[in-house]
């Protein structure tokens, strides 16, 4: 028995392989994440999104991580729109309004529905190598809350769910979780004062919430917060009130679980643990072992995931008509916005999270 209705996959390249449409098929995962490795040009990403669709029997998450400056899927086929801490340094309300509205606009005519954005972590280590470096707002809390608030409310006005990252305080890595899985000795109170500010005051602007892979030993000494019942299903859940919003976990394929946890475990724990999607963006090969696990499960853990994800699909718009005048327009806007907005070079660092 398999259920893959909790899962979120990746896909190899810019075509469905026979391979691939056959598995989600069978599978019917609940959606699909796109990479740069997914996106030749304009038009064959709209064919593939739309393929995406047609082998879903309900809505399918159709998700990208469109943050703006160097976490850009579509770089090669429009211009990027500035950076969190780019337009941040302008400290523009009107700017920071018109990079959410340009990037909704983009996705949409894409084919997408869910752009895994606004980042909320505060930008504790600024010069660490932590996959975060040139994709924050601030290390302000209130600063956080004003900027992303502006770009995620105009995202949101263009008919694109967001996805609030990465709960409780990533931020506090000081290495990359791609990697391996960083360790913070924050406490509860420590994130109350600082980096949970910016999830509860945008709660009601917020369509879904993605786990941090982090230790918080000083939380949890068992378990990461993308696999902790006391971060996710306590905390997150039951104390800060998200229980209406769609939680997932950030990619399970990252070196801080793949060193740690085997595939099936690690979804297994992440459902358990409260999320109500598990992501899987690179090994889509290990979907089967990851749905047959998640069917072990109690039928009404599954079902409240299930009843959540109903929610969401319940508010995703139909996808645009294609547009060549549009998708032009918002080329020409974004280009027009990204020169009126330089980025800091150093800002600018390498890294998986950049290259995917």
């Amino acid at each position: 028995m398999m259920d893959g209705s909790l899962l979120v996959l990746g896909i190899a390249g810019p075509e469905l392989t026979l391979e691939e449409a056959a598995l989600f098929r069978q599978l019917q995962p609940a959606g699909y994440i796109l990479f740069t490795r997914n996106i030749v040009s304009a038009k064959q990403t709209r064919k593939l999104t739309d393929d995406l669709r047609d082998l879903s029997i309900e809505i399918p998450v159709i998700g990208i991580d469109q943050e703006g400056g160097r976490v850009t899927r579509t770089k090669d086929i429009a211009p990027a729109s500035p950076s969190a801490p780019a337009l941040a340094t302008t400290m523009d309300t009107l700017k920071i309004s018109q990079a959410g509205a340009l990037t909704g606009d983009l996705l949409r005519l894409l084919g997408f529905n869910l752009n895994f954005a606004p980042v909320l972590d505060l930008d504790h280590f600024p010069g660490s190598q932590n996959a975060l470096r040139g994709r924050c707002w601030g290390r302000d809390s209130q600063r956080v809350i004003d900027y992303a608030g502006h770009w995620n409310r105009w995202l949101r006005k263009r008919n694109i769910a967001s996805c609030a990252k990465h709960f409780p305080a990533c931020g506090r890595a000081q290495s990359d979780p791609h990697h391996d899985l960083p360790s913070s000795s924050a406490t509860l109170e420590e994130l109350l004062r600082e980096d949970v500010i910016p999830y509860t005051a945008l709660m009601p602007e917020l369509d879904a919430i993605m786990l941090a892979h982090v230790d918080f030993p000083n939380i949890d000494p068992d378990f990461p917060a993308s696999l902790s019942p006391r971060i996710i299903r306590r905390f997150l859940r039951d104390q800060l009130g998200f229980d209406h919003h769609l939680v997932l976990t950030d990619d399970l394929d990252m070196g801080a679980i793949t060193r740690r946890y085997g595939r099936g475990q690690d979804v297994k724990l992440a459902i358990e643990a409260g999320n109500d999607l598990a992501l899987i963006c690179h090994r889509t090969d290990t979907a089967k072992v990851a749905a047959a696990a998640i069917a072990e499960l109690p039928h009404g853990m599954r079902e409240d995931a299930r009843d959540r994800l109903a929610r969401f699909r319940r508010k995703v718009h139909v996808q645009l008509a294609w547009s060549d005048e549009k998708w032009r327009k918002t080329c020409d806007s974004l280009a027009v916005l990204a020169a009126e907005v330089p980025e800091n070079d150093t800002d600018q660092a390498g890294g998986p999270v950049a290259d995917y």
